[in-house]
């Protein structure tokens, strides 16, 4: 398989956002440094376990900003933050997720049975060219990037991850950049490819894309919505075909984390775990139905500037005192 150059653009561009961490983590590191010296186990002081009124919150800002290109791990932190609640944690905020992806297994319920059975008959036939056969190899193929390097960060670099990473400056850069960069895409790239045009090329390399969320303040949705609009696709097509790609990393994400959520040592207690799951089903929905609705008529641009405000915000509260890089 021979991907073309133009393809291949939009991961020269998406991959200038890991150039611009190299300078950000210069800046976090004396402050994650001091955090880390001060407490015995990664996190343990600044997580806290959220009630079922927090978890609720909690649930409805994941629902409303999983599939919105302007990242749910951003908001999970920030929100908790200027509430004056804490970090809730990556296990609890990833175990939420399973409600966002009971939503958006609901909403494309007919698309993943087509999908499925499509590739099934194709396999049957021997008919390696079908299209059905081709997004579901794609989707497949596109979900190792994401698998391989979050099993990295969670068993090699858990630490750097938690202490270094995981930063409000290094979230509110990053948001900058890929906001940026989702302007591009929208400014100088056509917007023509359909559905019907996916290919398993395009599950690959938006496969690659989705990989780059592991970076808090990336976004999944906005790196994989981004690189399909650099890939020629209408914007309606990158966000379902998101969506769809995501189902796979955002459920093994879930239950990689739901063990140490929930099992010996895990600080969240059934009930405001399922109030959380709950409300994030909920707000998923909603947000998946007001999304595809939106694109099929409007362009990416206010996501693009809330994005760049949401990262200026957070640099001015910062520097202001007003919240702390952690």
């Amino acid at each position: 398989m021979i991907l073309s150059f133009r393809k291949l653009l939009p991961f020269c561009a998406l991959g200038s956002a890991s150039a611009a961490l190299a300078s950000v983590w210069e800046t976090a590191m004396p402050q994650a440094s001091l955090a880390a010296a001060t407490t015995d186990a990664i996190g343990d002081a600044s997580v806290w376990t959220p009630n079922v009124f927090q978890a609720i919150i909690l649930g409805m800002v994941q629902g409303l900003t999983e599939f919105l290109p302007i990242s749910s791990t951003a908001h999970l932190k920030v929100v908790p933050e200027v509430l004056q609640w804490g970090d809730p944690g990556v296990a609890f905020t990833a175990v939420i997720q399973l409600g966002s992806i009971a939503a958006v297994l609901s909403y494309f319920w007919e698309d993943l049975v087509q999908v499925t059975t499509g590739a099934a008959r194709a396999i049957a036939k021997s008919d390696y060219q079908a299209q059905d056969f081709r997004i579901a190899l794609g989707i497949g193929l596109g979900t190792i990037p994401i698998v391989f390097f979050g099993l990295l960060i969670k068993f090699v670099f858990a630490e750097f991850y938690e202490t270094r990473v995981r930063t409000l400056i290094v979230i509110a850069v990053v948001s900058i950049v890929m906001g940026i960069l989702l302007g591009v895409a929208e400014k100088i790239c056509s917007h023509k490819r359909d559905f019907s045009s996916l290919s398993m090329s395009d599950g690959i390399l938006m496969g690659c894309a989705q990989a780059l969320a592991l970076i808090p303040g990336v976004s999944r949705s906005g790196s994989t919505i981004t690189a399909g609009l650099f890939m020629g696709l209408e914007r309606a097509t990158a966000a379902r075909f998101s969506f769809l790609l995501g189902i796979p990393a955002i459920t093994l994400a879930g239950l990689v984390e739901l063990k140490g959520a929930l099992g010996e040592g895990g600080d969240v207690s059934w009930l405001p775990l399922l109030a959380g799951l709950i409300s994030a089903a909920v707000f998923s929905y909603l947000a998946i139905a007001w999304l595809i609705k939106f694109l099929q008529t409007q362009s990416t641009w206010i996501f693009v500037w809330y994005r760049v405000a949401f990262g200026i915000v957070i640099l001015g509260a910062i520097a202001a005192g007003m919240l702390q890089n952690g």
